[in-house]
Formats: structure tokens, sequence, C-alpha cells
């Protein structure tokens, strides 16, 4: 009877392990993760596990995929400072830097790999010149909701990762 009571019982978890690896996970395709996105948050991770809000403790931005693979992606600092002379062209060093330093903007089209589970941007235009024409790779989760990617090489100095986070607002 003990042997008959412990040889089901591992059948039983045999079998309960056999099946958590055999149902395949959903794999998100561009168009699940189609939609209009806020963003959450954008920090680098340094190699002591320390993170950096780039945008601020606030960021804000939008993310918007659509079923054709096209994009545009936005970002901002909270408070970036006003140009004093309310023209851009008069602006000053400082306020410059803040303009660019405290944004991103970029856009063109988009693939999904559903088995690596990434997205690959193809960059047209950006506000940092030195991604135009660029493909970039990110390894992403998405859980419906919530679409979160990594950047592998984020482009500020002295990040290991970065960790990009958005929520779908339509």
């Amino acid at each position: 009877m003990k042997l008959r009571l412990i040889l089901n019982f591992f059948l039983l978890a045999w079998g309960s392990a056999y099946a958590q690896n055999t149902v395949s996970k959903p794999k998100a395709t561009m168009y699940d993760i189609a939609g209009t996105y806020a963003l959450v948050l954008v920090d680098n991770l340094l190699a002591d596990g320390s993170r950096i809000h780039l945008y601020g403790d606030n960021p804000h931005g939008t993310l918007m995929l659509d079923n054709h693979g096209n994009y545009v992606l936005q970002i901002e600092s909270e408070g970036r400072p006003r140009f004093k002379s309310g023209d851009k062209s008069k602006g000053t060093d400082e306020e410059n830097r803040f303009a660019v330093q405290g944004s991103n903007a970029h856009f063109g089209t988009y693939s999904v790999d559903t088995e690596k589970h990434t997205i690959t941007f193809f960059i047209k235009y950006a506000s940092f010149p030195n991604w135009e024409g660029t493909k970039q790779v990110r390894p992403f989760v998405f859980d419906g909701r919530v679409f979160k990617y990594t950047v592998p090489a984020p482009t500020t100095g002295g990040a290991v990762t970065g960790e990009v986070e958005w929520k779908r607002i339509d």
C-alpha cells in the first residue's frame, strides 16, 4: 500500500512537471503589442545594481506602435526649464543642453521576433542623430498591459543595461 502511494505521488509529480514544461507560453506578436503606451520608467542599471532615472523620477512619454510596423516614441524629463526668450533659436547653452538631454524621440518601423521575444526598431529619424538609419534590437516582456524592454548597450555613460517600461493606455 505504501509503495503504491509513493509510486502514485511520483507519477503525479512527474506528470505535473511534464505538463508545465510542454505547455507553450503565449508569444507576443506585432498585433498583440500594437497600441498606445504611456511611459512608466526609463532607468539605467549600473554594475553595482543601482539605478539612475535618466529622465527624472517622473518622466513623461508616449510610444505608439501600429499594426503595419510603424512606430513613434517620445520621452521628456519633467521640469525642463523653459527658454527665457520664448524662441528656441535664441536658447542659451544651458537651455539647449537641458532641452537635448531631457528628451529622446525617434520614429520609423519595427518588427517583432516571437521566438526570441525581441522588438527591433528600424530608426529613420531621431533627436539623437547618431541613431538615424540604425536598427536597435530590444528583448522584451509583455503581459497585455505592460510592455517592458531592455537596452543592452545604453548610449549614456556607465550603464550596464537600460530598462524602459510602458503601460498601455488604449
